[in-house]
């Protein structure tokens, strides 16, 4: 007996030593097939560009060269996204063995501890009770409580919010218990009593089923109180929001107000309904002061990356958009397998997780679900250096975001930054100053501790167990201008695990707090240029993490069997439009910044294929004016009896086959090893056309009057139309000026078909063999355009007046220009065509 127990302690022991993550490597019988056809469908680009150079048609001379430029650039753009992903890993976590190593039994959990961040702007746009559903399931996580901190950003310093917060916490000292009693999935409540499932099923206990009916009543009882805090914020009063107090509400003024902090559980002694404690949660708005810019998301991020360092500075953070609620309880502890592995954890920056979305109906028209980019592309960086972007549902390493180098990353000799290349930095030093100051090196080290000694003596509370050599390095970085003039922030970054001074009182480190969310704090600091959540971009997730990967750390794709999160996704498409036209226009501010990936970085950890992958996220925007003008080319060549390519011979037609071919294969394969169905392929390539055609062409000229003549245009959208329904939002119709490219490309494409098919009818059945390629290529637009047209017919065919008279006067217009002038058609002279009548 004594026997048998010592060696399953010892198998226990053994299994706790082992590493908790692996990688699976695509099997060879999917990904060697892959990489052979990509690498023939390079030849047959190859080959196809040779035909395609030295055959030009010189009766439409404008035409062939328009169509071959175009075909230049998709092929440049497929190499940027087709390389990155020939080396797709998939991984594989061992919840089991990170317990038996950092949860033993009668001992502490020696799990780290997370700050989880959710951020909300405007409580009207982003409903309270969603929100609330988030942080219920935050708080409900299954991770020890005392390592668990939720913290909200309301950066519209909205009463609603708050005071929904407030009836939120209350809610959860029944919620949590309740869920981590009977071990309940997802733990956000909405969605728990939504489920089409049998709760009994598998369920022998009484007590569960009385006192999941008891939570629901409670529950319903919650969104009651929730909607009237709702009904009753919509009229604002003349002189504003008062508290409970009497006192008026110090958010009244968005533009104005001071900075707000409230904690509201996890302090004074505030337990569950069983007496046990739960996990903190901070309520939080920065300052605004006007003639600041408060850098929207990306500043609310920082600030609650300093507020929480103050607080409790657990060494890694978790962000969560506040309608992403935590779907599958163990999401933590599946990051911690990756972040506390003893052999590679020190090196991953973040850990991201792929987005998952409810609401979406079967079809997914536009492509809401994403599944090409999160199943196929993101394996394929993981097996590089990464996802690319730190995007919701991300779980950091703090010391990655405050700008530290990767514990194995050296820096090469000469380099004083991660920035330019060498030919074009200008704080890189030459190399005698280099020689320089490194004989001063030794001269300045004593002076150096010195200074260390001193900064860290002006913390009030004392910071025990700091890194020796990140503080000895700080005074050379000097403290106050990277960080900010706050000692306790200062001294908790040099904390790489975490905690806070024992000595120091709520009130303090609240005061403090409270400092570090002033609107002037970031003044001549490097915050969101150097550390932090990185300012310039709307899309400030690749612009972060890109900055990381240049600091030599790696990020890592968790894809666990339930998904992590799930969210809500714009499912109209006007909406879903003007959500791409965020993102690409982001794209647009990095490649016009000095961030931009082209010429930044150089020097640094990034590797290639990962530099590629950044440069394809960047340059997409671009695509959409060749993808236009070769949408286009289809109704020209119809209407105008041209065609792009010259009598194709029996070499040029196996080229093309080949090519098409060699395109259809990739898919496939694409599609195989990255368990995507080819319904899910098909939305993304249908949806590949329409937001190029709208939505990335206006952001490039968005982008450009922004960055380069410093205007600002938006696109806003107003509400036509609304049905009742459980897909209702699909049908809501949204007029915005997005939709007049794709819809004028469309109906010349149509307009195109018939004008070839009656020009063929009238002048006899030789004229259909020529037809065939041109009308080929006028379907292959109209199909990819096809969802577009779908969502502007709507439910009940109803169409919006001014997108009809829009959209049909710019293709007549453009049509009768075509047939009048011709300019792609040559002018030589006279053309002579037989009539086809036989005169005699």
């Amino acid at each position: 007996m004594l026997s048998t127990h010592n060696s399953k302690r010892r198998t226990r022991m053994d299994e706790g030593r082992q590493p908790l993550s692996r990688k699976l490597p695509i099997s060879s019988s999917k990904i060697s097939p892959y990489r052979l056809v990509i690498i023939l469908r390079l030849v047959i680009l190859g080959l196809f560009f040779h035909y395609r150079i030295l055959h030009p048609v010189n009766d439409a001379y404008g035409l062939w060269l328009t169509s071959v430029i175009c075909e230049i650039w998709f092929a440049a753009s497929w190499i940027l996204d087709q390389f990155p992903k020939w080396y797709p890993i998939e991984r594989e976590t061992y919840l089991d063995r990170l317990s038996l190593r950092y949860e033993k039994e009668g001992k502490p959990s020696e799990l780290a501890s997370v700050d989880i961040f959710v951020s909300t702007v405007d409580p009207m746009k982003e409903p309270p009770l969603i929100t609330a559903n988030t942080v219920l399931s935050i708080l409900a996580v299954d991770y020890p409580i005392e390592k668990v901190a939720c913290y909200v950003s309301d950066d519209g310093a909205a009463m609603l919010t708050f005071e929904a917060l407030s009836e939120t916490s209350e809610f959860a000292r029944k919620w949590v218990p309740f869920c981590k009693r009977f071990s309940i999935e997802p733990r956000a409540p909405e969605w728990y009593f939504a489920q089409r499932v049998d709760y009994l099923k598998d369920k022998v206990d009484p007590a569960f089923i009385r006192e999941r009916r008891a939570m629901k009543r409670e529950y319903e009882e919650f969104k009651v109180r929730i909607n009237g805090l709702v009904a009753t914020a919509q009229k604002v009063p003349e002189d504003g929001w008062t508290m409970q107090d009497g006192t008026p509400w110090p958010g009244n003024n968005v533009r104005d107000h001071p900075g707000m902090i409230q904690v509201f559980l996890g302090h004074n002694g505030v337990h569950d309904v069983e007496g046990n404690e739960l996990p903190r949660l901070v309520y939080v708005s920065r300052e605004k002061r006007p003639g600041f810019d408060h850098h929207k998301k990306a500043g609310a991020m920082n600030s609650l990356v300093r507020v929480s360092a103050i607080i409790t500075n657990a060494p890694y953070m978790l962000n969560v958009d506040c309608d992403h609620y935590i779907n599958n309880s163990k999401a933590l502890r599946e990051a911690m397998c990756f972040m506390m592995d003893p052999t590679s954890g020190k090196k991953i920056c973040y850990v991201q997780f792929p987005q998952r979305f409810d609401g979406i109906d079967r079809h997914d028209r536009y492509s809401n679900r994403n599944v090409v980019f999160f199943d196929i592309n993101m394996k394929g960086l993981d097996g590089i250096q990464g996802p690319i972007y730190v995007g919701t549902g991300c779980v950091f390493r703090r010391q990655a975001l405050y700008g530290y180098d990767a514990p194995t990353k050296k820096k090469p000799p000469g380099r004083t930054c991660n920035c330019l290349p060498k030919w074009c930095c200008c704080c890189c030093r030459s190399k005698k100053k280099n020689k320089k100051s490194k004989s001063n090196d030794k001269k300045k080290k004593s002076k150096d501790a010195s200074k260390q000694i001193h900064a860290l003596e002006n913390i009030e509370e004392g910071i025990e167990g700091i890194d020796n050599e990140k503080s000895a390095l700080m005074p050379q970085i000097k403290f106050e201008k990277k960080f900010g003039q706050s000692s306790v922030f200062i001294a908790s970054t040099l904390m790489e695990d975490g905690g806070v001074p024992k000595r120091a009182s709520s009130a303090s480190l609240l005061k403090e707090a409270i400092h570090v969310i002033s609107c002037g704090y970031e003044d001549k600091t490097e915050w969101g240029k150097e550390i932090g959540w990185i300012y310039g971009s709307v899309t400030e997730d690749i612009l972060t993490g890109f900055k990381m990967h240049c600091h030599g750390w790696r990020s890592v794709y968790c894809m666990p069997k339930r998904p992590a999160f799930k969210g809500s996704a714009p499912i109209n498409l006007s909406d879903r439009l003007h959500q791409v036209l965020r993102w690409a226009l982001g794209s647009v501010e990095i490649l016009l910044s000095r961030h931009c990936p082209i010429w930044y970085g150089y020097g640094c950890g990034l590797k290639w294929l990962e530099r590629f992958s950044y440069i394809n996220s960047i340059v997409y925007p671009l695509t959409s004016i060749p993808l236009i003008a070769y949408c286009t080319l289809p109704a020209v060549c119809l209407l105008t009896g041209k065609f792009i390519v010259p009598e194709i011979s029996n070499y040029a037609s196996i080229i093309f086959m080949a090519l098409f071919i060699s395109i259809a294969a990739t898919g496939i394969l694409e599609m195989q090893w990255g368990h995507v169905g080819i319904h899910d392929w098909w939305r993304n390539e249908q949806f590949w056309v329409i937001g190029g055609a709208s939505a990335h062409l206006f952001a490039l000229f968005q982008g450009l009057l922004k960055v380069l003549a410093g205007v600002n245009t938006n696109f806003t959208v107003t509400s036509k139309a609304a049905d009742d329904g459980e897909f209702s939002d699909l049908y809501l119709f949204k007029w915005t000026s997005l939709l007049i490219p794709p819809m004028t490309l469309l109906i010349i494409n149509i307009i195109g078909v018939v004008v070839g098919i009656s020009d063929a009818i009238n002048n006899g059945y030789e004229t259909w063999g020529p037809l065939f390629g041109r009308l080929f290529f006028a379907l292959w637009v109209i199909v990819h355009l096809y969802p577009f047209l779908k969502g502007w017919l709507g439910k009940q065919d109803r169409l919006p007046t001014i997108i009809v008279v829009w959209s049909i006067l710019l293709a007549s217009v453009l049509t009768l220009l075509w047939v009048r002038i011709n300019p792609f058609v040559s002018k030589g002279g006279i053309v002579l065509e037989v009539c086809g009548l036989d005169c005699s």
